[in-house]
């Protein structure tokens, strides 16, 4: 099988093309692997909505929920083992991907119970505790960066354990989640863990941010206000990976790298255009830099593979054109500082509400199966 050009080339230019979605059909019909070999598909990740929307649909999982109904499972132990297992199931079918780039890539993410993202011991025991059930070295354990996520990233990180760290909106945010990550790796260092085998990405949401800040530029309706709509998210983007190039560029991380320390690469999530009036590879084009990851739904994906213009590095050099769109949002009334804690609310709620979801759909299957 030969890869598709756009997405061989987006590859080539140091982006790591991460697929965001997982369900057992896509494991068994073989379809990942396809992904894989024709869409240069190098990592998987998960979130409760992807869970929720799996498990609802068809009967894939229905023989699995019976038996563990039958040996008295109860919820919160059923939806563990379901998705623990798709997850494993995914790690070894990217095992090559992960042996391949020594480790950077074939990385697949579960997250930690949504409903404890305030709670930092809590999300701490969790992390553990799944990184024991999957039971594979190319896992990353999905870790929010709220202000309780942040002491619980370094705890995990000094545990020789390796995190996806999600629901980043503000550049200050994914600076605190960088700071905690080389904590976590100092501390793991004086524990006499193996730093190289530690790994971390960053995952920088992109789409909600032109959704959350377009709405209040439609609000103030002026035309300087509705000419910076869909800047946002890119701009956004861009001085966050100035951010890693300065961090990761600093002595700090230079204490680090001798004894292996990896970078904490930035992966752009939430890349699905919302906004039908701008291109449907908006967030993937207009983000290519070297050390990235982007994780694609796989509508993104074969938008991508078909019409996607990839031209290289587009990030590299921007910093100052990208501040001077957060200038220009400040001075005609957006506030910043509210939009990144609304975002970050609802983030947190909409994963709650998923996470309801799928342990009310799980609960109605066990009943069903005890009748």
């Amino acid at each position: 099988m030969t890869q598709n050009p756009n997405l061989a080339a987006l590859s080539a230019a140091g982006v790591s093309v991460w697929l965001d979605d997982l369900s057992r059909e896509r494991l068994q019909s073989g379809n990942l692997t396809e992904l894989i070999n024709t869409r240069s598909v190098v990592g998987v990740t998960t979130n409760p909505s992807i869970f929720q929307a799996a498990l609802s649909k068809g009967t894939a999982y229905d023989a699995q929920v019976k038996e563990l109904a039958e040996r008295g499972a109860d919820v919160d132990a059923t939806i563990r083992t379901v998705t623990t297992d798709d997850v494993r199931n995914a790690c070894d079918v990217l095992a090559k991907q992960y042996e391949a780039s020594e480790g950077v890539d074939g990385r697949v993410s579960i997250e930690v119970d949504p409903r404890l993202a305030h709670d930092t011991d809590k999300t701490i025991l969790q992390a553990i505790e799944l990184w024991k059930i999957v039971d594979r070295p190319n896992l990353l354990i999905k870790i929010p960066a709220t202000l309780a996520g942040l002491p619980a990233i370094t705890a995990v990180i000094a545990e020789g354990i390796s995190v996806n760290v999600t629901l980043i909106f503000s550049v200050e945010r994914h600076r605190a989640v960088m700071d905690a990550y080389l904590a976590g790796l100092e501390k793991a260092k004086e524990a006499g863990h193996d730093l190289s085998k530690i790994h971390s990405v960053a995952s920088f949401f992109v789409s909600r941010v032109d959704t959350e800040i377009d709405n209040r530029l439609e609000k103030i309706g002026s035309e300087d206000a509705l000419g910076l709509r869909g800047k946002a998210g890119v701009a956004n983007s861009r001085l966050a990976y100035a951010a890693y190039e300065e961090v990761f560029g600093g002595e700090r991380f230079a204490a680090l790298k001798g004894d292996g320390a990896r970078v904490q690469r930035v992966l752009w999530a939430s890349t699905g255009v919302k906004n039908p009036d701008y291109s449907d590879t908006l967030y993937v084009t207009e983000l290519v830099a070297p050390h990235t990851v982007n994780t694609l739904p796989e509508k993104t994906l074969e938008a991508v593979a078909d019409h996607g213009k990839i031209t290289g590095d587009t990030i590299t050099g921007t910093a100052a054109e990208s501040q001077e769109v957060f200038d220009n949002l400040s001075a005609i009334g957006i506030d910043l500082v509210d939009v990144f804690k609304v975002l970050e609310d609802e983030g947190v709620d909409k994963f709650e509400k998923s996470w309801q979801e799928l342990l009310d759909a799980t609960q109605g299957q066990l009943d069903a199966a005890k009748k």
